[in-house]
């Protein structure tokens, strides 16, 4: 479906007469609003439509609906409901949720804003950082194209999507970015889920999140894939560098490297070079693995030499720090050993007890959420205000969680453990 899209970026990006882009989906159109019929495709010639081998707008059903934009962030205001009773979910690009269930009786509508980041492999020359391109592995080419492309794809999912009318505009907002493993990259497919694709539906509109984690990755990876060059070459004083890192660099083991010392080096030159840029780097140890002990139903703690290192570099540089790993501790010894099996995917019929479900991602974005206020980072001023308590003990309970499921599954486990 996606493996068409990642160079289009390569294209001229259309003219816009004033900055933004305005659609109408119910046939109404007012004055410089562009109507968008059932059957309009998209085209690299029009710059809009719906993505073709996808489920478009049939009754009930999710669709994809991209534009070309430039490079940016950009604040997308859509206008939801209309005669009929409507309850919509929009995620963006890579399954990034934005809105979670609105529901609206017949007759009425209301609009929401988010905030969706647009990026393509490029990396801008600036001081410290020299030109080229992300080297991208083959699924960001394939399965993971609409992360890379400069196209921005909404999908309107839920049980009863209604949108009538889309308004984007570029804007420059403060950004969070998220450099990790597969445990915060965005994944393409169910039933797999990260925090970093739940954490922009914990914001107002008012941030950005830009996701540049990659499954089965390390430090040492961002460094030579040059996703850390890619951040920094649009990294803005004052925006948010989230690093979480230890799942993949624990199994590097080998010549002497990927032990906690080598990791503590790759983790403070990160670190280094995001503040030499005017950010604010975020350390965040990797939530554990669930795995309990039968004998006295505790989690049997993995990943604890490298929470530790990830602890000591944020003390020691004096940096923001987020103890995923002992919240994730407490969020998994609160469901127990059975209930927490629902926070992981069951593929194949096996459980993956690395990663995350859609309820699991959700969970662990609200404690990201929340260490982000323990710590005071500035940007988490900007957290919605509805976002009710937060304690890793207590997490929202797996029978009442529910996030509307996006077509398109896959049998591929996420690259990494």
């Amino acid at each position: 479906m996606k493996h068409l899209l990642l160079f289009a970026g390569l294209l001229a990006a259309p003219a816009w007469a004033d900055g933004t882009l305005r659609f109408a989906f119910d046939g109404k159109p007012a004055a410089g609003e562009v109507a968008v019929a059932a059957d309009t495709v998209y085209s690299r010639e029009q710059g809009h439509g719906f993505e073709a081998d996808a489920p478009r707008n049939a009754a009930g059903q999710p669709f994809f609906f991209s534009v070309d934009v430039p490079e940016g962030n950009y604040r997308v205001t859509a206008t939801l409901g209309g005669r009929d009773a409507s309850d919509t979910t929009i995620k963006a690009e890579l399954r990034r949720l934005q809105l979670n269930s609105v529901r609206l009786p017949a007759g009425k509508t209301e609009t929401h804003s988010f905030i969706v980041n647009v990026r393509t492999a490029n990396i801008s020359a600036v001081p410290g950082v020299e030109a080229g391109r992300v080297k991208l592995k083959e699924r960001e080419i394939v399965s993971e194209a609409w992360a890379w492309d400069r196209r921005l794809t909404l999908e309107i999912n839920g049980a009863h999507p209604a949108l009538t009318h889309l308004l984007i505009e570029p804007v420059k907002v403060p950004t969070v970015y998220l450099l990790g493993d597969s445990t915060v990259a965005d994944q393409s497919g169910e039933p797999y889920a990260s925090w970093g694709q739940m954490l922009p539906a914990l914001f107002k509109a008012s941030v950005a999140v830009s996701n540049h984690a990659e499954s089965g990755e390390t430090f040492r990876d961002s460094l030579a894939r040059r996703r850390i060059d890619k951040i920094l070459s649009t990294l803005q004083p004052g925006d948010t560098v989230l690093l979480q890192f230890g799942h993949n660099d624990q199994k590097q083991q080998k010549d002497g490297s990927g032990n906690a010392q080598t990791y503590q080096a790759e983790l403070r030159t990160h670190v280094e070079r995001i503040l030499a840029h005017g950010g604010v780097p975020v350390v965040v140890s990797s939530m554990e693995r669930r795995n309990f002990d039968p004998q006295t139903g505790k989690l049997r703690p993995s990943l604890a030499e490298y929470a530790n290192a990830a602890r000591t570099v944020a003390q020691d540089m004096k940096l923001a720090f987020i103890d995923l790993n002992a919240m994730s501790i407490q969020f998994y010894e609160a469901l127990g050993p059975e209930r927490s099996q629902q926070a992981h995917p069951l593929n194949n019929g096996k459980l993956d007890n690395t990663h995350h479900n859609n309820y699991g991602a959700a969970q662990l974005a609200r404690l990201v959420a929340l260490g982000l206020r323990e710590a005071q980072v500035p940007v988490a001023r900007e957290l919605r205000d509805d976002l009710g308590s937060i304690a890793p003990a207590k997490p929202q309970p797996p029978e009442q969680f529910h996030v509307a499921v996006s077509p398109g599954f896959t049998q591929q486990r996420p690259l990494g453990d």
